[in-house]
């Protein structure tokens, strides 16, 4: 060992500089996602490279070909219809697209007490917006109005259905649209003669935008694997073959198709800024199903299992919908998220309990062995050879590892992420109160109370945590961590603040277990 870093505290080190580089990065160096305003003339481009594919949605005229023929004719976003849900309102424009979607739930309201609104109609692309291949076709079916079987529809338990007519020059188009209270809807597209058309989900809600999560296009390929295409990242053309489920999603909101049976073509084009626009190829005789609304488990589980899949946790998903699953099933005992939040994280600390306890007791054998080690170092510190073999013999002899606490400190750090990512998507959290001043466990701590406790406990574990510092640089990068990390979670949200306090507590009680059996340890050698 030498007077530089140790290999414990080049892990440790690297741990929190690893997390402060991604939540940094992530909050600074990502671009956040424009206004819907500003998408309002995206358009998409018309460089496919196989025109002979029937798949040629890049042949159907631009947005701001249908913008200049919509104004021509009048407002496109005239409405149509309303239909009516305990938990939501949707409209139909006359061009037989879902204009405007809200939220009915108390807990969806934004902060100045409004309905949260997912679709909106300054979006380049409409949930329900078909787009023909031929282009005087579809400049026709951008001016042609639609007409509504009613104007008026009260969802009912088991689905109540619209009716939308279109004629249009060479076809008359007829769009059954039956809602169900859960956000789910059932959609069935007629032609009275064959036209080559795309039909979108929409283009994502933007009531959750901020820099730490996934937005963007997830399709669920027929393979079941998960592709994703964030925001900013569209490329050009790309397909899907019996695609299971295309979404596109904010952090908590998405509206998306799916056909689990024999899929859907699709096609991801590129809007402005690179933004993914989702489009399936229609048929003559069309159906599938869709959804708009809150990234719910629960809900989304009731409509079908399978579009759980819409909740994107990253590279660490296989560990995060796991501990998801742990976190609900705790709030299904304790009927509170934030003490569901206390149990998981202490039932997580059981489960790594053998490896931060090995790596604990690791630290202290060093500790131990800290004299003996600068010895060895003032004797052969000219010579770097015969101090590490010495260094080694003297390890050995006394059954320390210089490396046994960074495996430990390095298995943990993907349940870390897990969790992270995990109490960063949950939409449960929304609206969610904990105790006293913690209201919304998805916002910030409005009290910087969970912050600063946070700060605190991490200062005391460090401070009861044993250290073989040969450098006092070391010892004060160390000591401002507490600092920094209480400095950087006041913007975090509660929640996720909570997890990180309770795990601190978890180590300082653990940390306190493993000192006293090394005190009792010593107190019984020197009795011998």
């Amino acid at each position: 060992m030498t007077d530089k870093l140790t290999p414990q505290m080049r892990v440790i080190i690297a741990t929190v500089l690893s997390f402060l580089f991604f939540a940094l990065y992530d909050h600074f160096f990502i671009p956040k996602n424009t206004p819907l305003a500003e998408t309002n003339t995206s358009k998409i481009e018309q460089n496919i490279s196989s025109p002979s594919t029937a798949l040629d949605v890049s042949s159907a005229v631009s947005s701001n070909d249908i913008s200049q023929a919509t104004v021509a004719s009048g407002s496109e976003h005239e409405i149509i219809a309303t239909i009516k849900a305990p938990d939501y309102e949707v409209k139909i424009d006359r061009l037989g697209r879902i204009a405007k979607f809200y939220l009915g739930e108390s807990k969806y309201q934004d902060d100045h007490g409004d309905r949260i609104q997912l679709i909106d109609g300054s979006q380049g692309v409409l949930p329900l917006e078909i787009r023909f291949s031929d282009k005087k076709v579809n400049a026709d079916a951008f001016v042609m109005s639609y007409t509504s079987d009613k104007p008026n529809v009260d969802v009912t338990e088991n689905g109540s259905a619209l009716v939308l007519t279109q004629h249009l020059a060479d076809v008359t188009l007829t769009k059954t649209i039956t809602f169900f209270p859960s956000g789910k809807y059932d959609l069935h597209v007629k032609l009275s003669n064959a036209k080559d058309y795309f039909i979108s989900p929409g283009f994502r809600p933007n009531a959750a935008v901020d820099s730490y999560t996934f937005h963007g296009a997830l399709i669920k390929k027929a393979d079941s694997t998960i592709h994703t295409i964030s925001d900013g990242d569209a490329k050009g053309d790309e397909r899907f073959a019996n695609a299971r489920l295309i979404a596109a999603a904010d952090k908590y909101y998405t509206t998306f198709f799916y056909e689990l049976n024999s899929g859907l073509e699709t096609v991801i084009l590129p809007g402005k800024n690179s933004d993914p626009l989702l489009f399936a190829k229609g048929q003559d005789d069309f159906k599938l199903s869709g959804y708009i609304g809150p990234k719910e488990h629960r809900k989304l589980k009731t409509i079908e299992p399978e579009l759980t899949d819409v909740v994107e946790y990253g590279f660490f998903t296989f560990i995060a919908k796991p501990l998801f699953s742990l976190l609900s099933y705790l709030h299904g005992i304790f009927g509170n998220w934030g003490w569901a939040i206390v149990a998981m994280t202490i039932i997580v600390r059981l489960v790594l309990y053998p490896l931060t306890y090995k790596g604990m007791v690791s630290m202290n054998k060093l500790k131990e062995l800290a004299p003996k080690v600068k010895e060895l170092q003032k004797k052969y510190g000219d010579d770097k050879q015969k101090l590490n073999m010495h260094m080694m013999e003297l390890y050995k002899k006394h059954g320390a590892n210089p490396m046994g606490g960074c495996l430990p400190i390095l298995l943990q750090i993907p349940v870390f992420f897990a969790v992270y990512r995990v109490l960063q998507n949950a939409i449960e959290l929304k609206g969610a109160e904990w105790i006293l001043w913690v209201h919304d466990l998805a916002v910030m701590d409005p009290y910087f109370i969970l912050p600063v406790l946070m700060g605190l406990t991490m200062f005391f574990h460090q401070k009861i945590t044993p250290t073989t510092f040969n450098d006092p640089m070391q010892e004060k990068i160390m000591k401002f961590l507490p600092l920094i990390f209480t400095f950087f979670f006041v913007t975090f949200p509660a929640g996720l603040t909570l997890y990180w306090f309770t795990n601190n507590l978890a180590s300082i009680v653990q940390q306190f277990y493993v000192n006293k059996l090394f005190a009792k340890k010593h107190k019984e050698e020197k009795a011998q």
